[in-house]
């Protein structure tokens, strides 16, 4: 069989593939024999409600989006070429039936067919913004200012919460024109802008974005009280400029865990995860544990409906991709109902995997049957010319066969790389545009000023 049983391709919506079936010598099938193609492609809708159904009601899934296309002999095979037309995950398999109706399969696995929206072949320069950093601070070298510090800590003895100026959507917004124009980026990725803790539980002087409190409110602290809009309008303003300028908004999202006191925590906390001691569990990675955070439990069919909303929540509000924060965390079959759930109605939704921490092998699950499309490359945690070679020759590949490995040449967890000297910032910059697939190359913000000062979260 062309392709071969088992492998994996990753296509765009327009390209066609071509399948094709022979004898394993190369001879072509006997007189009266004929050959059929066994798939889900071409029915992108029905295998959405499956999943769903299956979901639902907990359930494997039944196989019914499946059909058997007829092929047609070509001198020494029986080939089928089909377009491709739908974003989604598909298999295929092609078999021959003899005289009497018996079935011969290829031995292997099916092919597998990740088909991503065509308005992603190439272009896809990311620019991550936190949206605190462009405030007042915005231009300077170093945000440190001891005497303010000073100040803060005697009201921080005294149990004051003391949350400074920060950063708001519409500055962000002003500054379109050099993302997009100036430094040619087409997708803004933005860190989460939920509310975050300021009570307790919160870490940094302004909490962490990551712990959210409520996963479809706007951060007051980003936004201009103006009497006329809300904080989700703001956020619209935004997505609307970029839109406007022909750009995509990226948002950061995390489903793995909320901050402690949570909208979530506080109304049904069944949805969460605990110990044998019945206290809330704080997710951790690498040894450390996040204590701003409590942990979710994706048993529940509710919870993973109500998750499901909020993805459609800020689609309706001009998102158009979502960057998945500890996505290997959440389990395969959540994933895999939260994206047909969106599917549904915005069916060009990118959902970028942060699998830092996973497995090799749970990224490529996700990245095919949990119906993710881009994944964090490891480029950045490579450095020798032998590591960086051997990354890459990986990353090229999966690149290839599941979904684009997406460089970026810094992260918000990461030293900057201007710290160490301007030339090594330069190096790795151009190593991780160069060697990007589909133009998947992203930095984050003050990367372009070689900006030595790196990024608290919490601050």
């Amino acid at each position: 069989m062309i392709p071969s049983a088992g492998k994996r391709q990753q296509h765009f919506v327009g390209d066609r593939v071509r399948f094709a079936l022979r004898d394993r010598e190369g001879r072509a099938l006997p007189a009266g024999w004929r050959a059929r193609l066994r798939t889900n492609l071409g029915r992108a809708e029905l295998l959405r409600d499956e999943i769903i159904f299956a979901h639902t009601k907990q359930l494997p899934l039944a196989g019914v989006s499946w059909r058997d296309l007829p092929m047609t002999q070509h001198q020494q095979e029986w080939q089928l070429e089909l377009p491709l037309t739908e974003v989604g995950y598909f298999k295929a398999k092609a078999y021959a039936m003899d005289p009497k109706g018996w079935q011969h399969w290829p031995e292997g696995s099916d092919i597998g067919i990740s088909v991503h929206p065509d308005s992603y072949r190439t272009a896809n320069t990311i620019y991550c913004a936190f949206t605190r950093m462009f405030g007042s601070t915005k231009t300077f070298v170093s945000t440190q200012d001891e005497k303010l510090e000073n100040q803060f800590r005697q009201l921080d003895r005294q149990g004051y919460t003391i949350i400074p100026p920060s950063g708001k959507l519409r500055d962000l917004i002003q500054q379109l024109p050099h993302i997009i124009d100036t430094l040619g980026c087409r997708i803004l990725h933005l860190l989460p802008v939920n509310p975050t803790p300021t009570t307790y539980a919160r870490f940094g002087r302004f909490g962490s974005p990551y712990a959210s409190l409520d996963l479809t409110t706007v951060d007051p602290a980003l936004v201009v009280f103006d009497r006329r809009t809300t904080g989700v309008d703001q956020f619209c303003e935004l997505t609307y400029a970029m839109h406007l300028k022909g750009g995509r908004v990226f948002l950061d999202i995390v489903i793995n865990h909320t901050g402690w006191g949570a909208t979530f925590q506080d109304q049904l906390p069944e949805w969460y995860l605990r110990d044998s001691a019945g206290n809330f569990v704080s997710p951790g990675a690498w040894g450390v544990v996040w204590e701003d955070l409590v942990e979710l439990e994706h048993r529940s069919v509710a919870l993973c409906d109500e998750l499901a909303e909020v993805f459609l929540i800020w689609c309706r509000r001009g998102v158009d991709g979502f960057r998945c924060d500890a996505g290997y965390k959440v389990p395969f079959r959540a994933w895999r109902y939260i994206i047909a759930r969106v599917r549904r109605e915005f069916p060009e939704t990118l959902f970028l995997l942060e699998g830092l921490g996973g497995a090799l092998e749970t990224t490529e699950d996700l990245l095919t049957e949990g119906g993710l499309q881009w994944a964090y490359s490891e480029l950045f945690q490579n450095h020798s010319g032998q590591r960086v070679a051997q990354y890459l020759d990986y990353g090229l590949k999966q690149s290839e066969r599941v979904g684009a490995l997406i460089h970026y040449s810094e992260t918000h967890d990461n030293d900057r790389l201007a710290s160490r000297s301007r030339v090594w910032s330069l190096l790795r910059n151009r190593l991780c545009a160069l060697a990007s697939v589909n133009g998947g190359y992203g930095f984050t913000c003050g990367v372009e000023w070689l900006a030595t000062e790196q990024i608290n979260v919490h601050s």
